[in-house]
């Protein structure tokens, strides 16, 4: 499933950004970042995630991304990707505000 189509915005969901940044913080070395993915994915999804990631793969009509968060829920791949998705939008934007912040 392509995780960028659940229209799911870092800065607008109530997850905890500290706990993602873990993940974000890693993401130059893969190793590091699927250790973190994988460590922080169930605290993530407990603190905010879950609600929002099953309207959205409701929304999208995945049937098996869904099984797999109502089966496994923040220990399920789907939950992986969309914490390692949203890493990755957290990211950016602090890289975008690092260097406005520069200029």
């Amino acid at each position: 499933m392509d995780v960028t189509h659940l229209d799911l915005d870092v800065d607008r969901i109530g997850i905890c950004q500290a706990c993602l940044s873990f993940v974000s913080c890693s993401l130059g070395d893969p190793k590091e970042a699927r250790h973190w993915t994988y460590e922080m994915t169930p605290f993530i999804w407990e603190e905010g995630l879950r609600e929002p990631a099953l309207e959205a793969v409701r929304r999208l009509g995945n049937v098996e991304a869904l099984a797999d968060l109502e089966a496994k829920g923040g220990r399920s791949k789907t939950a992986r990707a969309i914490v390692m998705h949203l890493a990755r939008q957290q990211d950016e934007r602090a890289r975008t505000r690092w260097k406005a912040m520069r200029n």
